[in-house]
């Protein structure tokens, strides 16, 4: 009889980067006035940090003010999906190596919006989980 492999399986680090820098569109969780949000964005990976994109408004203020965040992104086909969330901290680029460097990931918009800023995610535990699906 074979042996059965578990349903899930902890992803170390390593593959968590790896399968991060696999796909462009995460999800950030942040707070706004004490209410959780979450907001769909387009990413990169950029020596082991995320970096995104964002416009005025609720996304930029949010991680000013709170800036401890989280942020997941996954993918799945048919026989398995994986899972990674980075529990960070924001931070508006300003510098201007960092903000050159920002430029160089050619991380473009997906909507016509102007968004003027860029905002990296420092890791301080990132963790991932990939999933084999029943039949």
């Amino acid at each position: 009889m074979s042996e059965e492999k578990p349903p899930g399986e902890i992803l170390p680090e390593s593959e968590c980067w790896n399968l991060l820098g696999s796909v462009s569109l995460g999800r950030l969780v942040t707070s706004a006035d004490g209410i959780p949000e979450i907001f769909p964005v387009n990413f990169v990976v950029q020596r082991k940090t995320l970096l995104f994109r964002t416009a005025q408004g609720t996304k930029l203020v949010s991680t000013a003010v709170n800036r401890d965040v989280l942020f997941e992104a996954d993918d799945h086909n048919v026989g398995e999906g994986w899972s990674v969330i980075v529990r960070g901290v924001a931070r508006t680029v300003h510098d201007d190596d960092d903000r050159a460097e920002a430029e160089r990931a050619q991380l473009l918009p997906w909507t016509a919006h102007a968004k003027d800023h860029y905002i990296r995610v420092l890791p301080r535990r990132v963790t991932g989980r990939r999933f084999r699906f029943g039949s």
